[in-house]
């Protein structure tokens, strides 16, 4: 199976519709991550097959859950994930990344340029430090920290009704045992990634 075959089909199985310039941007997304990932180690995962499961379907698979969002900063996104996908998917949502890292900051930044995601910001700094001038919707991580540091950190960067997203592997008790008394588990969804038979859970978190 192609890498477009494989994308498509797994998307379809995610119930996401994927036009054909969104899946023309997603391939070229993951070409130029192939490439920079052989000199700045960007990813761990060196397989293109790999890297479709689980960078993109597993980015995709949570895009059925963020509602009618209209912006969503992407914590401590490395090599942009979730963020990117979802920019190349979701024209109509502005995309704020954020990462530290200056090599995977200007991965992004090059990904951004060539291909043309006008919704898509990226900020090399520390999460902490960034005050930005209108506030997110939503905020999301993928494998950044536990919940409680993911709420002290990225906490002020969403507004009143906002809510923090955190994509997981297994059901994490021991780190919803730790939340602040401030905030709560709004929702937890199991998240099924085609071709990935391990755990994944995106939990939702509001303030009280």
């Amino acid at each position: 199976m192609t890498p477009a075959d494989q994308l498509s089909s797994g998307a379809a199985a995610l119930g996401v519709a994927l036009p054909e310039a969104a899946v023309a941007k997603l391939l070229a997304y993951l070409g130029l991550l192939v490439k920079w990932n052989r000199t700045y180690n960007l990813t761990a995962i060196r397989e293109e097959r790999d890297m479709v499961t689980q960078h993109l379907l597993d980015s995709l698979a949570v895009l059925p859950h963020l509602g009618a969002m209209a912006r969503l900063a992407d914590v401590g996104s490395g090599a942009g994930l979730p963020g990117l996908p979802l920019a190349i998917v979701h024209p109509a949502l502005a995309v704020g990344s954020i990462e530290a890292n200056q090599k995977k900051a200007a991965f992004q930044q090059q990904a951004k340029i060539e291909l043309g995601l006008a919704n898509l910001s990226i900020h090399c700094l520390r999460v902490e430090t960034l005050r930005p001038g209108v506030l997110f919707d939503g905020a999301i991580s993928r494998a950044f920290s536990s919940l409680a540091a993911f709420v002290a950190q990225a906490g002020h960067l969403v507004r009143g009704g906002g809510c923090l997203l955190a994509m997981k592997g297994a059901y994490p008790d021991e780190e919803i045992a730790t939340l602040p008394a401030d905030w709560r588990v709004a929702a937890a969804h199991r998240l099924t990634v085609p071709g990935l038979a391990a755990q994944r859970h995106l939990i939702v978190l509001e303030r009280d």
